[in-house]
């Protein structure tokens, strides 16, 4: 990630004063709002990945740093929504929006940056980038819907696991790669590199969410451990586990998802019985797979240092700790 930085450093302090630019409103809590969530240490990972493939596309002009700041306006909006679906109290170690504001605030405010997300894609003019993000954002409303139904779902399949995973999160990093292939004019192949990268990166960076969310420290994390859990969500760590478990620990997790709070002791017994079935390893072993298989779609670039900070990024994927 650090050579994204270098590569970068300039024209990610443009997207950043982006950011504050584009959140110009007469109603004060929007900006206050807005500021605070995209203040709250994300990681920049889809700006940079769309500076990055627009980099390697041969782009030169100045597009890319709106469109960097539109990726991340999207991304900030389904989070403030997330949170509020979850009942979330914290956000990347902070308070978050909704526990600072109320629901009320973190809904609207979203959908104002959802709206002035296309607002500021249609007066760029460019109908492929925004058919691109406006499909992206419709598949990602169908993923959080779809990840609802499955609430609690000891049933729930990796296969079908892993469509929620693309809906709802690895089609916007995939949608940013292309927009970066859009706006260096690559070659239909080249942009369908550039998405299938981008794909393979966003369900790398959820499998090591999921795994994370186990066995990360509060602090590090930024959210409580066993959140997931908490909230009936299954994923890869615990599918896995239920696969190999037997029919009794299989039945006493399914007491725990569905009692009312998650207690010290079941949060305990559910951690060291995925930890048991290598339900961990498995995950974080499935993450690794993906971003190699990301890296090969470059393939298709010369060798540059673009390139080459893309595969420096992709490694950080599944060597995070938060």
């Amino acid at each position: 990630m650090e050579m994204a930085l270098e590569l970068l450093g300039d024209e990610l302090t443009q997207v950043e004063a982006r950011f504050r630019k584009d959140l110009d409103s007469d109603v004060a809590l929007i900006r206050k709002v807005g500021e605070y969530v995209l203040a709250s240490g994300g990681k920049r990972i889809r700006p940079m990945l769309l500076l990055l493939c627009a980099r390697l596309a041969g782009y030169r002009g100045d597009r890319h740093i709106g469109l960097a700041s539109v990726v991340e306006f999207i991304h900030t909006a389904t989070l403030l929504h997330d949170d509020v679906v979850d009942g979330a109290v914290l956000r990347r170690g902070n308070a978050s929006a909704n526990s600072v504001w109320g629901n009320e605030a973190s809904v609207l405010v979203g959908d104002f940056l959802f709206a002035k997300s296309f607002s500021i894609m249609v007066r760029g003019g460019d109908l492929g980038v925004l058919e691109v993000l406006s499909d992206a954002t419709t598949a990602m409303a169908e993923g959080e819907v779809m990840q609802l139904i499955n609430t609690c779902d000891l049933d729930l399949s990796e296969e079908q696991y892993i469509k929620v995973v693309r809906d709802k999160t690895a089609v916007l990093i995939a949608a940013a790669c292309r927009c970066g292939g859009l706006l260096g004019k690559a070659t239909p192949e080249q942009q369908n590199a550039l998405a299938e990268l981008g794909m393979d990166l966003g369900i790398a960076f959820q499998f090591m969410d999921d795994a994370l969310d186990y066995v990360a420290e509060e602090s590090e994390f930024g959210k409580a451990r066993g959140h997931d859990l908490a909230e009936g969500k299954m994923t890869l760590p615990l599918i896995e586990t239920l696969r190999r478990c037997s029919d009794e620990e299989r039945q006493r997790v399914a007491d725990i998802i569905a009692g009312e709070e998650l207690g010290d002791a079941d949060l305990v017994f559910v951690v060291e019985l995925i930890e048991r079935c290598g339900g961990i390893d498995y995950t974080m072993q499935r993450a690794g797979e993906l971003v190699e298989q990301a890296k090969a779609k470059l393939a298709l670039f010369p060798d540059t240092p673009a390139k080459e900070a893309l595969c420096d990024l992709a490694d950080y994927v599944v060597s995070r700790r938060k």
